[in-house]
C-alpha cells in the first residue's frame, strides 16, 4: 500500500535484537520493506524466503494490500499460502493465484462506523476524500485521486456508498481511505485519530497523506497474533519486518522485530532492530543470518 518515494541512508550490518530462542514465523510488511522501489522481489530476496520455509520458518506477508493486489508476491507462496492482507482485515489464501484467492478470515468495518468514521473526519479536516475498500471491489468519492492501480467500481459519495442499498452492499468493507490534498501526513494521521477515537482504527502506509481506516481493534499485529495462537507460536518466535506507521503494533508485538533503512521515525522507535532499507534486501540480509545462527 505503500508509495515508497523515499528512501534515507542506512547501516551496512543490521542491529540485532538480543534473543536466545529460535523463531518460527517471519511477518514481513511488502512495499518498503520486502519489495524492491520497483516493486520486485530480488532473487536473494526469493532465495531467503525459501530457505526460511525449508528450515520449517513459516513466512506471512502482512500488507496493507488488498487480495487482488498480491500478484506481486503470489509465485512466492510456499506450503500454507496464507497472507494478512488490508492491514489486518483479512486473511487470505492465495495458492489460487491472482483472481482466484479464497478468504479465510474477515475483520470487516461495521458500515455504522465507517459513516461514523467519515463524519469526524469530514468535521476535522475539511476537504478530506474518500474512498472504501471491500472484499472484492473498491469504490470511491468523484474527487478522490487516482492513487491506485485501477478503477473503481462506482463513484459517489462516500455516504451513498456506505449506504445499506450501495453497490456491493452485500459485501464486507474491510477499510476506509480518507485522502487530504494538503495536510501534512503525519499531522492527518494524528487529527483523525483524535476526531475518531475507538470508534475505528486509523494509519497510513503512504508517503502522502492518506490514511487507512479499519475496524476497531483490527492492525497487522492483531490479525497476526490471531494467526499465530492458531498455530501455537508466541510473540517470542516471531520475526517482523516494516517500515511505516502501519507497522508499529506489529514490530512492537513480535519478539525480534526490524525496520528498514528506510523507516518512518515511529517504526525506528518501535522495532527492536533496524536492518538496512529494502532496496538493499534488508529483510533477506536478516534472514540470512538467522539461518546461519540456526547452523552452528
Amino acid at each position: 500500500m505503500r508509495e515508497n518515494g523515499r528512501v534515507t541512508s542506512a547501516t551496512r550490518r543490521p542491529e540485532t535484537p538480543a534473543s536466545t530462542v529460535l523463531p518460527r514465523l517471519i511477518a514481513t510488511d511488502l512495499d518498503g520493506t520486502l519489495l524492491r522501489d520497483d516493486k520486485s522481489v530480488s532473487e536473494r530476496t526469493i532465495a531467503a524466503l525459501a530457505a526460511a520455509e525449508q528450515a520449517d520458518i513459516e513466512v506471512f506477508f502482512v500488507t496493507g494490500r488488498p487480495a487482488r493486489w498480491m500478484d506481486v508476491v503470489s509465485d512466492h507462496v510456499h506450503g500454507h499460502g496464507l497472507a494478512i492482507c488490508g492491514n489486518g482485515a483479512a486473511v487470505v489464501d492465495l495458492h489460487g493465484g491472482p483472481g482466484a484467492h479464497r478468504f479465510v478470515k474477515v475483520r470487516e468495518l461495521a458500515r455504522e462506523n465507517a459513516l461514523d468514521a467519515v463524519r469526524l473526519v469530514r468535521e476535522a479536516a475539511p476537504g478530506a476524500v474518500f474512498a472504501v475498500e471491500q472484499t472484492y471491489g473498491f469504490y470511491q468519492e468523484p474527487t478522490y485521486p487516482k492513487l491506485h492501480m485501477e478503477t473503481p467500481d462506482s463513484l459517489a459519495p462516500a455516504e451513498k456508498l456506505l449506504a445499506a442499498d450501495a453497490p456491493g452492499a452485500g459485501e464486507p468493507v474491510l477499510k476506509i481511505l480518507a485522502f487530504h490534498h494538503e495536510l501534512d501526513p503525519d499531522a492527518f494521521l494524528t487529527v483523525a485519530r483524535l476526531a475518531i477515537g475507538d470508534r475505528a482504527n486509523v494509519t497510513r502506509s503512504s508517503p502522502s497523506a492518506l490514511l487507512e481506516i479499519s475496524g476497531p481493534d483490527v492492525s497487522k499485529a492483531s490479525t497476526l497474533a490471531l494467526c499465530c495462537a492458531e498455530r501455537g507460536i508466541s510473540p517470542e518466535e516471531v520475526v517482523a519486518f516494516g517500515d511505516m506507521p502501519n507497522d508499529v503494533e506489529m514490530l512492537s508485538w513480535a519478539g525480534q522485530s526490524y525496520a528498514m533503512g528506510n523507516a518512518h521515525p515511529e517504526v525506528i522507535a518501535a522495532a527492536s532492530g533496524r536492518t538496512v532499507a529494502n532496496n538493499e534486501d534488508g529483510v533477506a540480509v536478516v534472514i540470512e543470518r538467522i539461518l546461519a545462527e540456526r547452523l552452528r
